[in-house]
C-alpha cells in the first residue's frame, strides 16, 4: 500500500472530474489514457507521468501545475507560482503561445532569482564562519 501522494492525487482527479461532470471513460477517452489506467490513477494504484498529469489537466481544464503538486512532483512551497501560472492559462484575452511565452519568462526570472538567493546564502555562510577552509590569493 505504498502510494506517495498518489492516493491524494487519484481522490483529487475523481473531485475534478466529478466537478466536470465527466464518466471516467470520458476523461479517459479526453485525456487519450485507457479506461484501465485512470481508474487505478484515482485509486491511488498508479503514478502517472508528468505528460499523463499534462493531458489529464487540459481535459479537466484545469492547470498542469495543480495536478503536479498533488502528485507530489511540484513542491508545495512552489504554490505561489502555481496559482500565478493558473492565472496565465486561464486568462481568456491572451493566446495559449503567447501564455507559453510568459511562463517561460515567469519560470527564468524564477530560477534566476533562485540562484541568486543560493549565492548570497552561500556567500553570507562562507563568510560568517571560520572553521571553514581558508582560501589565500
Amino acid at each position: 500500500m505504498a502510494s506517495l501522494n498518489v492516493g491524494n492525487l487519484g481522490e483529487y482527479l475523481r473531485e475534478q472530474r466529478r466537478q466536470a461532470q465527466l464518466s471516467l471513460r470520458q476523461l479517459a477517452d479526453a485525456a487519450g489514457v485507457s479506461n484501465p489506467y485512470l481508474s487505478q490513477i484515482e485509486r491511488g494504484l498508479r503514478k502517472p507521468s508528468a505528460d499523463i498529469l499534462q493531458q489529464l489537466a487540459k481535459a479537466l481544464r484545469i492547470s498542469a501545475e495543480t495536478l503536479y503538486v498533488q502528485a507530489g512532483i511540484l513542491d508545495e512551497r512552489d504554490r505561489d507560482a502555481v496559482e500565478t501560472t493558473a492565472v496565465i492559462l486561464a486568462d481568456p484575452s491572451i493566446s495559449e503561445q503567447q501564455k507559453q511565452v510568459l511562463l517561460q519568462i515567469y519560470a527564468s526570472f524564477r530560477k534566476e532569482n533562485a540562484a541568486e538567493a543560493e549565492a548570497a546564502a552561500g556567500a553570507a555562510a562562507d563568510g560568517g564562519g571560520g572553521d571553514a577552509e581558508t582560501h589565500t590569493h
